[in-house]
């Protein structure tokens, strides 16, 4: 039975939740598989995005999700809005909410904000990634991408490679992945891969090549400029010599292991150019799922367990 007004994190929520974001997701997946009209149950509704970081999936999958049921979608923008004036953040959002905005999509760059915002306003607020503690619903869709391509989401080993340690993506879905009965394991430079990772629950294996053995899915993080920047590795192109996926670290993978990435895909750096689009790539599989998933979440909010 779902019993949260809110979808803050994977953290709160139980195997049974998790399970019934993916049965409904499922359901949308090939609704939309099958050349989607308008499905207009959350016809009355309305859905407030407020993206404080840039964003192009994310963003957009949960406007298209909002549209596809029927639902009124704003965009806030950040540029000429009253923020710009010298109005609080806390201000600015309570006055979205008592235009009567039923969800409030939130993407910040600092940890907490969604649940934050969860203690006061009156509307159901959804975390689309919050600093580095989560992504929510990034960890869904990713656990849709496997189950519809494996047929099975659960006695899985994934391996998760890159910047784990300031990762919101790696957090929730290894939270995920471990609430249903799968083992993770970390690896990438170790600068990046601390000992405090740990406390996930995962395992930290060394070198990278030992870790993709063995693993039914290789899960790579996106790269960051500034990490180099901060001295966490040499510069790029040593990332993508002993830590991206090339030729070498495919050879490694058992047969029938699957490719993925959050995106944006910095190609060349954490994956060579010609394996983003290979045939174990769940790459563009993961952006349709996205759609999915964040249907199912806004379904469940607004209507509770009931199908349409």
């Amino acid at each position: 039975m779902w019993a949260h007004r809110h979808l803050l994190g994977i953290r709160p929520l139980t195997r049974e939740d998790i399970l019934l974001v993916l049965e409904r997701a499922a359901h949308w997946r090939e609704f939309l598989e099958a050349s989607p009209k308008f499905e207009n149950i959350l016809s009355g509704y309305s859905m407030v995005c407020l993206f404080f970081e840039p964003s192009t999936r994310t963003r957009m999958s949960f406007e298209m999700a909002g549209k596809l049921l029927g639902m009124n979608v704003l965009n806030f923008s950040l540029e000429g809005s009253s923020l710009e004036k010298g109005e609080s953040f806390r201000d600015t959002v309570r006055t979205i909410a008592r235009m009567k905005a039923d969800v409030l999509v939130v993407r910040h760059r600092d940890s907490g904000v969604p649940e934050y915002l969860a203690s006061f306003l009156p509307c159901h607020v959804v975390n689309a990634g919050d600093g580095m503690r989560e992504h929510p619903t990034q960890a869904l869709l990713d656990l849709l991408a496997i189950r519809r391509t494996l047929g099975r989401i659960e006695g899985l080993r994934v391996a998760i490679l890159g910047d784990i340690l300031h990762s919101r993506v790696a957090r929730s879905l290894a939270l995920a992945l471990m609430k249903l009965g799968n083992s993770v394991v970390f690896s990438g430079p170790p600068t990046l891969v601390p000992e405090s990772v740990l406390a996930l629950g995962a395992e930290r294996v060394f070198p990278v090549e030992q870790a993709v053995e063995g693993a039914d899915v290789v899960y790579l993080l996106r790269i960051q400029r500034e990490r180099q920047e901060a001295g966490y590795f040499p510069s790029l192109q040593e990332y993508t010599r002993f830590f991206g996926l090339g030729e070498r670290l495919l050879t490694r993978m058992k047969e029938g292991a699957f490719i993925m990435h959050p995106g944006p895909v910095n190609r060349g750096v954490e994956i060579e150019h010609r394996f983003v689009e290979h045939e174990s790539s769940l790459i563009e599989e993961q952006v349709t799922c996205g759609v999915a998933v964040r249907m199912a979440v806004l379904e469940i909010l607004l209507r509770g367990e009931k199908t349409s």
